[in-house]
């Protein structure tokens, strides 16, 4: 059998670089690692056909340099390049200067990047097509007259947002008007220091949401389905720690409801790749927040209850091939948790790059584990401190947890810091087993936490 693409350039490092050229050997693809400097042993460098550097390890001057990625491309004669998750993964101009260079983008159209890319225009494009959203702005708030009007006629609290913003930055809450003056002028200054665009919004500040978001799949022919839920609600400062499908929270009728409503509104759009259309959930109500037109590292959880390899059915799609599957063929089967491991300090969450010593992968039914490290590996300083996804299925929430349980007292990183101990502590939270929490839970425990264990 002819394979898709004869050899697929990776742009990107770590643990997802390491899954998509999994997918990528499966399906017969040669495989082109790029690297910076400072990840030259890395797993993806040495398993991948072939390999360049393409920079100093500053990810500006490597993972996220574009002339270098593409010269990587061109001298190696790839096919295609996928941009894997965060660096150039969103940014639109990339892609489009992947098709321009008559190379294929594994991922959504350009267009779709742009669309969503601002939050602003995502705001109004998911009204457009059907979405429910948070009560907010109608467009940028420029003046702190505009912010205090908003803010008086929705109640407060509310949220400043940065129009540009993602990963958790550019985001200040005002509660009272007393609050606002301030938090206007840090988020717009920060979201000028990090994104490059000063530009923000309103919405208001719902009390105790669920951070939920639907997987979809579309094939840019109008035929868009959708994987059930994530619950991403556990989080710390914005940033995910663990996240688990289906939701605790939601019921199958509800579940059916917004999955429908999803896959219609980006039908109307002819969504193409994977994607996330993320929402706040309270109170039986669903408010769209941002669609991630990307693949997403929680993206295991989804594998699991559906057996679908979402990189995979990446690789067919950018390839020209039809959704040869409908919603019905989805089914959601059992109950499945993520355990983002960091190398950071459990409790203080201080970064712990350095030598590991030691590992040891869990295994046992229903346990997968993506990661990119090995025994001798330097951790790195310069990027994300996420080193291993623990991954675990069971049959339902119960023994998904007993299973979980298990898998973190028999993994073993050596030589750093992990959150291993975090998780462990985590699952045992009586909030926790009983799925009643919410995006704030996480934080308010760690807090209470004592700090010399």
């Amino acid at each position: 059998m002819k394979p898709l693409f004869e050899k697929v350039l990776i742009a990107n490092r770590g643990e997802i670089a390491l899954r998509i050229h999994r997918a990528c050997k499966e399906l017969g693809i040669n495989t082109v690692a790029v690297h910076s400097t400072a990840d030259a042993d890395a797993m993806h460098v040495r398993l991948a056909d072939e390999a360049v550097c393409v920079g100093p390890p500053n990810s500006g001057d490597s993972y996220l340099n574009i002339p270098a990625i593409l010269s990587a491309a061109n001298i190696t004669a790839a096919d295609a390049i996928h941009p894997g998750i965060g660096f150039l993964s969103e940014n639109a101009k990339f892609a489009r200067m992947v098709e321009e260079h008559d190379l294929v983008f594994i991922g959504p159209t350009p267009e779709h990047i742009r669309l969503m890319g601002d939050k602003i225009t995502a705001k109004r494009k998911a009204i457009e097509i059907g979405l429910p959203v948070v009560p907010g702005s109608d467009g940028p708030i420029t003046t702190i007259e505009e912010a205090a009007e908003f803010a008086e006629s929705a109640g407060y609290p509310i949220l400043i947002k940065a129009a540009s913003g993602g990963g958790g930055r550019g985001m200040k809450i005002a509660r009272t008007v007393q609050e606002l003056p301030e938090a206007l002028a840090v988020c717009k200054q920060e979201a000028l220091t990090a994104f490059g665009d000063d530009t923000v919004y309103i919405e208001k500040l719902l009390q105790k949401p669920r951070h939920i978001e639907i997987q979809v799949l579309g094939d840019g022919n109008g035929n868009v389905v959708h994987f059930g839920e994530r619950d991403c609600s556990l989080q710390r400062r914005h940033q995910k720690v663990l996240e688990e499908a289906p939701s605790p929270a939601i019921d199958q009728k509800t579940r059916a409801e917004i999955g429908q409503t999803v896959t219609k509104a980006l039908e109307k759009i002819s969504y193409r790749s994977a994607g996330t259309v993320e929402f706040l959930f309270d109170e039986g109500d669903f408010y769209f927040i941002e669609m991630n037109t990307r693949l997403q590292v929680e993206h295991p959880v989804s594998e699991m209850i559906t057996g679908c390899d979402l990189v995979r059915a990446q690789l067919k799609i950018a390839a020209g091939e039809t959704l040869d599957f409908s919603q019905a063929d989805i089914r959601l089967e059992g109950h499945a948790i993520e355990c983002r491991i960091n190398a950071e300090h459990p409790i203080t969450f201080v970064p712990s790059p350095g030598k590991i010593t030691d590992f040891h992968a869990p295994g046992g039914p229903g346990v997968r584990i993506d990661s990119a490290i090995y025994s001798g590996y330097m951790v790195p300083s310069y990027y994300d401190s996420m080193i291993a996804k623990l991954i675990v299925h069971g049959r339902d929430r119960q023994q998904c947890l007993m299973r979980l349980r298990r898998t973190l007292d028999e993994i073993v990183i050596g030589g750093i810091d992990c959150t291993i101990q975090l998780h462990q502590r985590l699952i045992d939270e009586p909030d926790f087993i009983a799925g009643h929490y919410d995006i704030h839970w996480l934080e308010k425990w760690l807090e209470s936490l004592p700090n010399d264990k």
